[in-house]
């Protein structure tokens, strides 16, 4: 009754009476009470309308706002309301984090739809300039009139004027002068085919970000401007295929079986794959580049499609999936609408996951497989200050519920997990980001923040992902269209645009953390070196052919290398010896003397490792050592 857009005489007399009514009672002055109502009026915007004001008030979050608002709504049932009960939100939300992801995904979505007009736009020139003319000279000449293309050229020329040009102003000119016919018959129809073109050709993005021990939802993006046009929040509300984003999922599944271990050997060769029914399923990688045989933790942190989808046939369809939707938090009764069909496909992400699932997926993995829920509202306060809803303590206490159920996943098949996924941050898909987490403290020595992550691609170059983590915090950024399928183009994918925006965020929230590992458990997992070629237990000629890598107790290497083994007696017997160390599970290094066998042996079971130099030195460092492959010279998404 007294909204001041709708009705702004009767709000004018109802704030005399409030400000006259302060005045007496001797909270302001009279001068006062003159001055904030001339600057109120004075500043007024009468060309606001009523259902634009809650979207046009300052808000530092909007994104973030608009979800509590709609969690508030689920949580808050009755005579109760929101907008009038005069309750306190206690939120999860980091500012600082906030203003950096908008910072962040303004640069990457203007800079995404940049490279996709650029790359489309000489296209359209080529066909205007070069192949239209042509056109309508052949037309000409031999007398085709059904090859001309001049009228649809001409359409095409004023539909985009008008929509883009003269719709605009018949818009503004309906609203002032209240031509509602106007308005309905004519430029909502305009502007339902200019949404509907958007759609198609205007780049989107969204991320989230998860504080991992909390489950704290720090900072949130839905899309690009907030407005009446664009609220739909694709972090939480977008169901969307992962691409290789989801690789990671059933790689998990893959360790913990205890089947395959990171230098398990997969070839990288065209391979045909047969479906349930018989149906050839043949799969390429991302370049349609074959490379022979590589060991598992190559094959995933450089996105290969066919060593994967051989990982997801020696675990089995069900495992898999069983897996992953127990990482994402896919209810049972949501599951049948999302597409995680036992097959290949699904090996490549072709399912629909929503980034805040993602997210918790990757979260869970960096927390030490401990289930992780994302949240936004802590507590909920009345006008007396009472909590009345206590949603955080509600997931804390569900949580205990479930015991040991808790655990997706266990600790050491979480950190065998990260350890691989690091690598795609300081090697692989995302190997460009690893400069963006090394810092300087106050005394300037440099240090490193862990980071793990992958990238995801989907088919026809349509949805552009990465997700990733540190100690501290996971984030999962995605870039593409509203409508499903339209694709992005060869040179924006998961590497190329949502990778950098990635790290640019994940730098920007860690400037002055301090350094924290990734949580290692205490027993059950174990680092060694082994040759990178054949994924076993090295001899000293596979010197410039070694990785070092972790591994679930008991699956580390035990045989010695056949490729690069030496021919002499000594180096056999030293390889013997090192086979004996990894059963056992040992890894320190002391240098001893080769002769005689016996004594050997016996200081091997001391728990030191046998080598033929005779000088003793230090044990090695604990420092993952450099990692040593052929120089591919390639990029796998």
């Amino acid at each position: 009754f007294y909204n001041p857009f709708d009705h702004p005489n009767r709000a004018m007399e109802r704030q005399k009476d409030v400000l006259s009514a302060m005045v007496k009672a001797g909270y302001i002055t009279q001068a006062e009470s003159d001055e904030s109502f001339d600057n109120f009026w004075a500043d007024f915007d009468y060309t606001r309308t009523s259902s634009s004001a809650y979207l046009m008030r300052d808000d530092k979050a909007p994104w973030f706002s608009e979800y509590v608002r709609r969690e508030l709504g689920n949580l808050i049932y009755g005579s109760q309301s929101i907008y009038t009960s005069g309750f306190t939100v206690n939120t999860t939300l980091n500012l600082s984090h906030q203003l950096a992801a908008q910072e962040v995904m303004d640069k990457y979505i203007k800079e995404g739809n940049l490279r996709y007009q650029r790359e489309h736009s000489s296209r359209s020139d080529m066909a205007f300039n070069t192949y239209i003319p042509m056109t309508e000279l052949i037309a000409l000449l031999f007398n085709l009139p059904g090859i001309k293309v001049s009228e649809q050229r001409t359409e095409a020329v004023a539909n985009a004027t008008y929509l883009n040009e003269v719709n605009p102003v018949l818009d503004i000119f309906s609203l002032m002068c209240g031509l509602d016919n106007l308005k309905v018959s004519v430029i909502n129809r305009a502007n339902a085919k200019t949404k509907k073109e958007n759609e198609k050709t205007t780049i989107e993005g969204t991320m989230i970000s998860l504080e991992n021990e909390t489950g704290y939802i720090t900072a949130l993006v839905g899309g690009s401007k907030f407005d009446q046009e664009n609220q739909f929040i694709r972090a939480t509300q977008a169901k969307l295929q992962p691409g290789s984003t989801f690789k990671p999922l059933y790689y998990t599944e893959a360790i913990n079986s205890r089947k395959f271990t990171p230098t398990s050997i997969i070839s990288d060769t065209p391979v045909v794959f047969h479906t349930a029914d018989g149906k050839p399923y043949i799969p390429q990688n991302f370049r349609g580049e074959w490379i022979g045989n590589v060991p598992l933790y190559y094959a995933l942190t450089h996105s290969m499609n066919v060593p994967s989808l051989k990982v997801l046939d020696g675990i089995g369809f069900e495992a898999a999936i069983n897996r992953a939707v127990s990482l994402l938090g896919i209810t049972k009764e949501e599951l049948p609408t999302r597409g995680f069909v036992p097959g290949y496909p699904i090996g490549l992400g072709a399912c629909s996951v929503r980034p805040v699932e993602l997210a918790r997926a990757y979260s869970v993995i960096a927390s030490g497989g401990k289930a992780v829920t994302p949240m936004a509202i802590r507590t909920v306060e009345d006008r007396n200050g009472n909590v009345i809803l206590n949603p955080e303590r509600d997931i804390r206490q569900a949580q205990q519920a479930k015991g040991e159920a808790a655990q997706i996943i266990s600790p050491q098949t979480a950190f065998v997990m990260t350890k691989l996924l690091e690598q795609t941050v300081q090697s692989g898909t995302l190997g460009v980001q690893s400069w963006k987490f090394t810092y300087r403290n106050d005394n300037g020595v440099k240090y490193t923040m862990p980071a793990a992550g992958k990238t995801g691609t989907t088919q026809n170059w349509a949805d552009a992902w990465t997700s990733g983590f540190t100690p501290y915090y996971t984030s999962t950024f995605w870039f593409g269209f509203d409508r499903p399928g339209q694709s992005l183009g060869l040179k924006i994918t998961g590497a190329t645009l949502a990778g950098y925006a990635w790290g640019d965020y994940m730098r920007e929230i860690h400037r002055n953390l301090l350094v924290k590992d990734f949580p290692q458990p205490l027993e059950g997992v174990i680092q060694a070196t082994v040759c990178a070629t054949t994924g076993k237990i090295p001899t000293p000629a596979c010197d410039g052919h070694l990785t070092t890598q972790w591994y679930l107790q008991g699956t580390q290497p035990t045989e010695i290398c056949n490729v690069h083994s030496g021919s002499s007696t000594s180096g056999l017997s030293i390889a013997r010896l090192k086979t004996e160390l990894y059963k056992s599970g040992q890894h320190l290094t002391e240098k001893i003397d080769s002769t005689p066998l016996k004594l050997n042996l016996d200081f091997l079971k001391s728990g030191y490792v046998y080598s033929e130099e005779k000088e003793i030195e230090e044990p090695k460092s604990t420092v993952q050592e450099e990692q040593t492959m052929p120089d591919y010279n390639y990029l796998m998404e």
